[in-house]
């Protein structure tokens, strides 16, 4: 990624873990997401990067990443132990399933804007992977899951399903940071392809001009272009004074319609071709 991309995402974190959860049940959702608080309420007994000595010991490890440093302080200013959020994750209501994949993203979620793809994914467990890829099916942003280097790996690739996660999680400002980003990158690629095409059609037509004003002399030199018929010799002298113009711009000069223009040029460049025996 480019640095401006990698100070892309770590906005992007940073303004996750500004969220503060108005909901009890939220910010237990969320600390379940962050590997805070296990399944029954109470603190994890191994949070990854967190260490095994309770809240201090954690929050003293988690300095090595600010964002959650931050919210491993959520955990010690509301005491332990945690109530726990709902269990099931179909009767989980829809912002408790938010602020548990906020947490979880944080935790161990990547996001990659490398060149024109966008590519989200969390690493968990194997066994959680396939349960992971569930959930959000459930909530309506299926993803696929595979096991990768031990560990499974669950992934959206593609910038509209990032986007409708990023937006339900919360990441309001960084989301419409990466949507410029990304409508800039479309609209340069379509002007690369009309520059480029518009490069490749003006070249075609200078090597035409060139050809028709060769084939021009040719048939004058030889006394063959004052047999032809006055639409071809008018065409002729057309192209001669301005050899820059296009096809319509002739059969505008000379009161043709393009497909005549283009008839009289051809025949022009035939003839020059067949040689003075045509």
């Amino acid at each position: 990624m480019t640095a401006a991309d990698r100070d892309l995402v770590t906005a992007l974190r940073a303004e996750l873990a500004a969220i503060e959860p108005t909901r009890t049940c939220d910010l237990a959702a969320e600390l379940r997401g962050l590997g805070l608080v296990d399944a029954e309420g109470g603190d994890a007994v191994a949070v990854r990067g967190f260490g095994t000595t309770g809240a201090g010991g954690r929050m003293a490890m988690a300095t090595r990443d600010p964002v959650l440093a931050r919210l491993a302080h959520r955990l010690a200013r509301h005491g332990r132990p945690f109530p726990s959020p709902e269990v099931d994750w179909g009767t989980m209501p829809e912002h408790c399933r938010m602020a548990y994949l906020r947490g979880l993203f944080l935790a161990r979620g990547s996001l990659s804007l490398a060149g024109a793809r966008t590519h989200l994914e969390f690493v968990v467990e194997v066994a959680e992977a396939p349960l992971l890829a569930r959930k959000l099916h459930a909530a309506g942003m299926p993803a696929s899951w595979r096991v990768r280097r031990g560990r499974g790996a669950v992934t959206w690739k593609g910038a509209e399903m990032v986007s409708l996660f990023l937006r339900r999680i919360g990441a309001g400002g960084a989301l419409l940071e990466l949507e410029a980003r990304q409508v800039s990158r479309a609209l340069r690629g379509e002007l690369n392809r009309i520059l480029n095409a518009e490069s490749s059609n003006l070249q075609r037509s200078v090597a035409a001009a060139g050809r028709q004003l060769a084939a021009i002399d040719l048939l004058e030199s030889d006394g063959r272009l004052a047999t032809q018929a006055y639409t071809v010799r008018m065409v002729a002298d057309a192209r001669r004074e301005t050899p820059e113009a296009t096809l319509a711009d002739l059969a505008e000069r000379v009161g043709l319609h393009r497909s005549g223009v283009q008839r009289a040029l051809e025949r022009i460049e035939r003839l020059a071709e067949l040689g003075t025996g045509g």
